[in-house]
């Protein structure tokens, strides 16, 4: 759940079939009537909706078209649920592959090789972003709004006063943490903590380890449970995860802190006058007053530094880990293949990227309209990387990457499982079909 990944604490039930009464009226049943009008869904983030509704509906109505752009909640179960009563909107932004490969199942998201150019796409995308939304070897989904996790923040003042510099490698990241403990601060600023769902910050640390350690291939295979959790590739991931969250003196707060701390304050010490800690792996949404210090918010630049997640070896294979929101066509009609095209340009995100959270998946994307170097630097990581790979517990089966991956790390964290019980639990977890 992306959403879910942007806060956790506050996710809020909504009854699926309620939201489906206020929208019954929007969705075209994904019909092949070209009426002028094309329906769009979303369930981004709010300014990242006005930005993109804005661009959308101009656009559209340059080319006679009249867009009608509504934010939704849930959209993977709401979308499915449409689905089945056949009141599907001509064009919704899908936050996880799996539900997009689940519409094709369905027949109701149509291939979109012949209605964008797809080899223009292939030139200027980050590398992976369209492999997220390939079916059977077919697009169905091409990322509009992206999101970055492979990253590692830190409070740039006392970071270079102290002459720290960014990792190479994996060995240089717990190099850079031994030296910045044996200044007398812990270098790692971690919790899990997130009511029900505690837990996530956990796998976002396997999916780095793992895709960093073993490689695109292996982790795409772990995603998709060719490669168990209980494997010579993950356990490897949990050394380096042992390592340096169970040490003693790595983390703020100590080993026993880390599952009863929610996530959103893993960061307060890294703020204090002398930092409480100095190193935070967590996504770019986390840039935000919801979850940071307004002043520190307040300039960015001055506050805030930030590098990749490193690779296994400097100078080898540097995948990154993401997600992101990909647009899938419902409707045959002429009219919703030319608002996919104006979803699928390069420039789409100019009127949300300077007052959002957005970054674009176009590497030729004005880096410009960003709204400051923090921003353009996270950009940046994923524009250089070799490539990108979606989220693999959002991609996972929601009993596996939402259920016991959650749990029994979070077991394993808190020293009421070993790791054999923990990684035996998810595998036996795994759905039978």
């Amino acid at each position: 759940m992306r959403i879910s990944r942007r806060g956790r604490t506050s996710l809020v039930a909504v009854t699926v079939l309620a939201v489906t009464s206020v929208l019954a009226a929007c969705g075209s049943g994904g019909g092949d009537s070209d009426d002028k009008k094309v329906s769009v869904w979303m369930s981004v983030d709010p300014l990242v909706f006005d930005g993109l509704k804005k661009q959308i509906v101009e656009e559209a109505k340059a080319k006679g078209i009249t867009a009608d752009v509504q934010k939704v909640d849930n959209i993977n179960q709401l979308i499915m649920t449409k689905i089945q009563a056949n009141d599907t909107p001509d064009i919704a932004l899908i936050p996880q592959p799996g539900v997009v490969a689940d519409m094709v199942k369905r027949n109701a998201a149509k291939p979109l090789d012949d209605v964008v150019d797809k080899s223009a796409l292939e030139s200027d995308m980050v590398p992976g972003t369209l492999d997220a939304g390939t079916v059977n070897d077919k697009l169905y989904g091409v990322l509009v709004s992206m999101n970055v996790k492979s990253l590692v923040f830190y409070p740039k003042k006392a970071f270079d006063k102290a002459g720290y510099k960014a990792p190479d490698s994996l060995d240089a990241l717990t190099a850079l943490g031994d030296q910045i403990k044996k200044s007398g601060t812990p270098p790692w600023c971690f919790a899990i903590g997130s009511d029900a769902a505690t837990g996530w910050p956990a796998t976002d640390w396997f999916e780095d380890l793992i895709m960093q350690q073993s490689g695109p291939e292996v982790y795409k295979d772990w995603v998709t449970n060719k490669v168990k959790f209980d494997s010579p590739e993950v356990r490897e991931a949990a050394a380096y995860f042992e390592k340096t969250m169970f040490t003693d003196g790595n983390v703020a707060g100590g080993r026993g802190s880390i599952a009863s701390t929610a996530f959103g304050d893993a960061d307060n010490p890294m703020w204090d006058p002398k930092p409480g800690c100095m190193l935070l792996k967590q996504g770019n949404f986390i840039v935000s007053k919801d979850f940071l210090p307004s002043e520190v918010v307040a300039n960015v630049d001055e506050n805030i530094g930030v590098f990749g997640f490193p690779p296994a070896e400097a100078g080898g294979d540097n995948p990154t880990l993401g997600g992101g929101d990909m647009a899938t066509l419902l409707s045959d009609s002429d009219s919703a293949k030319e608002v996919m095209k104006i979803l699928a340009g390069k420039d789409i995100g100019k009127d949300a990227a300077g007052s959002s959270s957005y970054l674009s998946p176009h590497k030729g994307f004005d880096k410009a309209l960003y709204p400051s170097d923090l921003t353009r630097s996270i950009a940046d990581v994923a524009y250089n990387t070799d490539q990108f790979l979606f989220d693999g517990s959002d991609s996972m089966p929601g009993a596996v990457g939402a259920g016991t991956f959650w749990k029994d790390m979070t077991a394993w964290i808190t020293g009421d499982e070993d790791l054999d019980t923990a990684l035996k639990n998810i595998d036996d977890s795994w759905p039978t079909s």
